[in-house]
């Protein structure tokens, strides 16, 4: 189901989609590019547009999720 990412961070994002999800469900999520991981709907946030808009997290942390987005994302200090 297309869903448009918001707010991207590099353990997640905001999705906007036109289903509701449930909370702790885990969803797969697939970029542009056709990578495809895990993440879990951690809470559902305001909507936008009508739209329902839910914060994910990607399930595990490695390579492929740093680099999923395709960004980079400053060191934390």
């Amino acid at each position: 189901m297309p869903a448009k990412a918001i707010n991207l961070n590099k353990h997640g994002a905001a999705v906007q989609l036109h289903r509701e999800l449930s909370i702790g469900s885990v969803v797969a999520v697939k970029n542009k590019c056709g990578t495809q991981i895990s993440a879990r709907v951690v809470s559902q946030l305001a909507s936008r547009d009508g739209i329902p808009t839910y914060a994910i997290e990607f399930v595990g942390q490695d390579e492929k999720t740093r680099d999923f987005w395709g960004i980079t994302f400053p060191p934390v200090d």
